[in-house]
Order: C-alpha cells, then structure tokens, then sequence
C-alpha cells in the first residue's frame, strides 16, 4: 500500500482522538498529576541515605570501643552500653516502605536516640584519659565519626525537606484533588522531628 492510499484510510475522527490524547497527557503533565508519586519516591530515596549514613555510624562503633578498651577497660558499664545500644539499633530496621508505620518509625528512632546517647557517655568519658586522645587510631576514628555525624545532619535536612515537599503536596490543591482521585492510598510520611537531645551533637573534638 502507498502512502497516498494510507493517508486516506486515517479518517479527521482519529486523527482528531489522537490530538485530544496528546493534548490531555499535556495537560495532565502540567497539572502536577505525577508529583504525588514522584515526591514520594523522592522521599523514600533521601531515606535511603539517612539509613546509610546510620549503618555508617554503625560501622565505626566496634572499633571506637576496642580502642578505648584497649587503654580503658575498667569502663565497663560505658562499653557495655555502646555495644548494646548498636546492637538494639542495628536490630531495628526501617525501610522506605515502612515509614507510614507510626510504631515502626517510634521504634527505629528511640533506638538510634539510645545510640547516640550511650555514644556521647563515651566520648565524655575518652576525656579523662589523654593517652587515648592521642593515640593515632583515635585521632583517625575521631575524623571519621566528625564527618559520619555531619553526613547524618545533612542526610536527615534532606529527607525532612523532602517530606515537607510530599506533605504539602498532599495538602494543597491541586495535589488534594489527585490525590482523592488517583492516590488515596498515599499518607502522610512523618517528618522525622529531632528531639531535644539530638540538639547536640557527639562531642569528638579532643584539643
């Protein structure tokens, strides 16, 4: 078949469809119908290096502990409790999936909350033994947790802006409208509040 003889099978009425079609997609791309979940997923991603960033965190514990019990092992009960508190951490898990869980969420940030604490007592307790101080492994861990603590700050304005973003969406017109029609399984993600503690940081700096 030619193209003449084409062109004349494709009547005004589909040509007309396709054009109404390209015109809605259009439309619809430029209402916003795809920010719900493409926010969401947005949010989900900045989670992801949240988590990241924690299991980093986790990583160096076991060797902060064995230098500090190398030349302190009469504190005990402040290594013991490191170590509980990364093993109850490290236990709890919180997938992206899992963030619309309210006791799920509880769970994972006390548990880091109690990590972060038992971590500080630590290093509170490092300042009465100059010996670790200056030792270069401590020097090296001291680096590594400066920069683990900041990259868990940065990570969790991220995934806090992220939230903020997907929420308003949520909220606001015309997000509520697609949402009510497309998206009404899609809730809230909780905002990750910091909680008076977690204020200040581990204090790792020994001059």
């Amino acid at each position: 078949m030619n193209t003449q003889s084409t062109l004349k099978t494709i009547s005004p009425t589909y040509v007309l469809r396709v054009f109404v079609l390209i015109l809605a997609a259009s439309f619809l791309s430029a209402c916003g119908v795809n920010n719900i979940p493409t926010y969401e997923e947005n949010a989900k991603a900045k989670w992801s290096q949240v988590l990241n960033q924690y299991k980093r965190r986790a990583d160096l514990i076991p060797n902060l502990v064995e230098t500090v019990k190398g030349f302190a092992a009469q504190e005990k009960d402040v290594l013991t409790a490191v170590v509980e508190a990364r093993a109850k951490a490290s236990s709890v898990t919180l997938t992206p999936d899992m963030l619309t869980n309210p006791a799920a969420v509880k769970a994972f940030t006390e548990n880091q909350d109690a990590l972060s604490g038992a971590l500080s007592r630590l290093l509170v307790t490092v300042e009465r033994y100059p010996e670790i101080k200056s030792g270069q492994n401590f020097l090296t861990l001291q680096s590594q947790l400066e920069g683990t603590e900041n990259r868990i700050g940065v990570a969790r304005m991220d995934y806090i802006e992220a939230v903020r973003l997907y929420n308003t969406e949520l909220k606001t017109i015309p997000g509520r409208w697609w949402r009510s029609l497309m998206y009404s399984d899609n809730g809230p993600l909780p905002e990750f509040d910091v909680t008076p503690e977690e204020t200040v940081n581990p204090q790792v700096k020994f001059d």
